[in-house]
């Protein structure tokens, strides 16, 4: 398991706002981006559905844990976040209504995520824990327009 820090997240997402956004979609192993948004995995870990449950629930708390820390180091930054759940969003993607990026992406992998807008850039963190039986932790952060998000 590879263990990531909250300096390690905060440089990623630095890099991310800094980045031009691709006029066509782009997928890489880590980023995926299009014209307005960047989505990147920041840390994930296998499918862990063999493993033992309380290595599972051991994993489920260094994500957790992980996420609290950026949340927190970006709340220094740039105030509180604005909480989105992303409910709504993945029902109308899996009724095949449209849904604005980076949304329509992060809808499918996290359900919720904690949100800034800063610097005409939106900015936002989730993890993504999977189900019970098939447990598999992702780390994401996302960069957007901020006017892309309402």
């Amino acid at each position: 398991m590879t263990h990531t820090t909250t300096a390690q997240h905060l440089t990623a997402i630095d890099l991310l706002r800094g980045r031009a956004f691709p006029a066509e979609p782009v997928t890489s192993a880590m980023v995926e981006s299009g014209p307005g948004f960047h989505v990147a995995q920041l840390r994930a870990d296998e499918q862990l559905w063999d493993a033992d449950p309380a290595d599972v629930e051991e994993t489920a708390q260094e994500y957790r844990a992980e996420l609290e820390g950026l949340i927190s180091a970006l709340c220094l930054r740039w105030g509180e976040p604005e909480v989105l759940d992303l409910a709504d969003h993945l029902e109308r993607v899996a009724m095949g209504m449209p849904v604005r990026p980076p949304l329509d992406v992060l809808c499918g992998q996290v359900p919720r995520v904690h949100a800034w807008r800063a610097d005409g850039r939106w900015i936002a963190v989730g993890l993504g824990e999977g189900e019970p039986e098939m447990p598999a932790f992702r780390l994401l952060a996302a960069v957007g327009r901020a006017d892309a998000v309402r």
